[in-house]
């Protein structure tokens, strides 16, 4: 019995169609054929329905199922009786509940025999004496009262437009509860933003509406998902302390971020969450932020003896190739060139680059990062300088607004008919995305994450000289987010080809950049973008603008943010920075000089 209570089916809401298939999951099941009512279903059902108490885990109808719609996941063995939360039978689960999340009339789901959620779900008095005694009974308290208010930012920052009508000054003006709207304002650069519809903002300037507009309002609990998305390094930052500025012994802050440099320069505690995708997810106690990163890297729970990934997640430096070595493999040139668009103007200083080589652009939102590209890609014609390289150009856009009404199969097939179906390239590129496990979903239904992963898949996949990348990591989890960079780094050196990567999460630069090419000036104003550096030369050039300083984690030179105003490895000046050394054939993170 204890092995059965252990054990959860899931059924995808979007794959299973019993309408359209004969019930092959019902009628090889063989707890069903002895007579009993493990599964469920018929043709006029919505959606099939396992008894996980019956359930022997044969997995048959695992492999019967027509949609891939069924799953038998078997759970640690301390887990269902810390079951929290549940949406419904045969769906995604939480466990081990520790911090307050988000607030509101909505009841936990919970109950000690999972089958009873649905038919008999637990009114809010089951609820406080199963937390009798624990921190969270205050909480529940508070929230059955109408005690707490919770103020939520949103993950898809580019929806806003559709619910928000007006200009940014006149939504801030009616959301302005605090009176910090100015100082709000100014921290997050939005000032000069008021007069401009919401509909009009670009990406970054949506995100840091967003969380202006959560900042300036009297809540509770803040929750912030994913507030650097779409945002640069220095806005990262700016976000960061705009939202630590929200501490108050009162309040709840929750942050849901991927970028672990931001994490780590955000965060006073972190509680890692683990399980199996759409499945079940068990949210460990708090830990320190160095402590909860490095366990959330290494995959392994010291305090519940617990592995959760077979594999360690390591970041680390590409080897680079020097000076010399850059100049003889050289293939193509680009020249020098100027472009004027109204008050913003750009000037491209000329450089070279090679196949099998993938160039990163370092700069701030309103550098001209994307007006470059558009210039190589030959999509935009230089006022000044010479004729570009004529190439195929391969281009994934930083924003993705899905306009196929079909599945992502038929978008494949009618995108990149050739590429999909190569063995090659399947291995390479769409196992590794996991396209496999929504390519029968419908593209407008997917998400922020599925859809980038699907973006990144039409782009490798058009023949192409050159791939310019803008942003692959927007909307991607940490452990995605290195799998994509895995992916275009094999892709890119197998297929001999060239890539410009526009990316501000600096772990995933760091990993992905041969070569970077450093942007400078006054944003929106007058930019220069440099020729391309060496990864060291570079990312030191990059730091040193932005007074931002690094160290490096002992246990894994992980590279972590030094906070503001903390204390200095051998007496720097708030304006030293870091510097990338060279020890033994790899590279490492250390700060190694400074500026008085």
């Amino acid at each position: 019995m204890a092995d059965k209570l252990t054990r959860i089916a899931i059924v995808n809401h979007d794959k299973c169609k019993p309408k359209k298939c004969r019930q092959e999951c019902k009628k090889s099941c063989p707890v069903v054929r002895m007579g009993k009512l493990c599964i469920e279903v018929t043709p006029q059902s919505k959606i099939a329905w396992i008894s996980e108490t019956l359930c022997i885990g044969c997995g048959i109808c695992i492999k019967k199922c027509p949609f891939g719609a069924l799953s038998i996941v078997n759970l640690p063995s301390n887990l269902e009786k810390e079951t929290t939360h549940r949406y419904c039978a045969n769906a995604f689960k939480l466990h081990s509940f520790k911090e307050p999340t988000e607030a509101g009339r909505m009841k936990w789901n919970f109950s000690p025999c999972c089958q009873s959620l649905v038919q008999d779900p637990p009114d809010w008095q089951e609820i406080l004496t199963y937390f009798r005694g624990s921190e969270l009974q205050n909480y529940f308290t508070k929230i059955l009262e109408d005690d707490l208010k919770a103020i939520i930012k949103p993950q898809y920052v580019d929806q806003i437009p559709k619910a928000a009508k007006g200009t940014v000054g006149s939504i801030l003006d009616r959301k302005d509860e605090t009176k910090t709207q100015a100082v709000v304002c100014q921290q997050l650069d939005l000032t000069h933003l008021k007069e401009r519809n919401v509909e009009d903002l670009s990406g970054g300037e949506l995100q840091r509406f967003a969380c202006a507009v959560v900042c300036i309002q009297k809540a509770d609990i803040f929750m912030f998902d994913e507030p650097s998305s779409y945002l640069d390094v220095k806005q990262r930052l700016k976000a960061a302390i705009t939202i630590r500025s929200l501490i108050n012994p009162d309040r709840y802050i929750i942050v849901v971020e991927h970028d672990l440099s931001v994490l780590d320069y955000l965060s006073d505690f972190i509680c890692c969450l683990y399980g199996v995708p759409s499945a079940y997810g068990v949210v460990t106690m708090p830990f320190s932020v160095r402590e909860g990163i490095n366990i959330f890297l290494d995959g392994y729970v010291p305090t519940e003896n617990l592995r959760f990934r077979d594999a360690s997640l390591v970041f680390k430096v590409a080897e680079t190739a020097n000076e010399e070595e850059v100049k003889k493999m050289c293939m193509y040139k680009y020249p020098g060139m100027k472009k004027k668009m109204g008050e913003f103007e750009l000037a491209i200083v000329a450089g070279e680059f090679t196949d099998s080589e993938i160039m990163v652009m370092l700069g701030e939102n309103g550098t001209g990062k994307t007006t470059f590209i558009r210039m190589l890609a030959g999509r935009l014609k230089p006022d000044e300088g010479g004729e570009v390289p004529v190439l195929n150009v391969s281009y994934k856009p930083q924003k993705i607004s899905p306009k196929s009404t079909g599945s992502v199969r038929q978008l494949l097939h009618e995108k990149i008919r050739d590429a999909y179906t190569h063995p090659q390239f399947v291995t390479d590129v769409m196992k590794p995305l996991q396209i496999e496990n929504i390519i029968d979903q419908e593209v407008q239904t997917l998400s922020g994450g599925e859809l980038q992963r699907v973006a990144l898949a039409l782009c490798l996949g058009k023949p192409a000289d050159v791939y310019l990348i803008d942003e692959p990591s927007a909307y991607l989890d940490s452990e995605q987010r290195l799998m994509a960079a895995r992916v275009v780094k094999r892709f890119i050196l197998h297929a001999k080809k060239t890539a410009f990567v526009v990316e501000h999460d600096f772990i995933m630069a760091t990993y992905l950049a041969d070569r970077v090419i450093v942007f400078d000036g006054v944003p929106s104003k007058n930019t220069v973008a440099n020729s391309p550096q060496t990864l060291l030369a570079g990312m030191n050039k990059f730091l040193s603008q932005l007074e931002i300083t690094f160290r490096r984690d002992p246990n894994n030179y992980r590279p972590r943010i030094n906070k503001l105003n903390s204390i200095k490895v051998g007496g720097c000046s708030d304006k030293s920075w870091i510097t990338f050394i060279s020890i033994n054939n790899w590279k490492s993170f250390f700060i190694s000089q400074c500026s008085i």
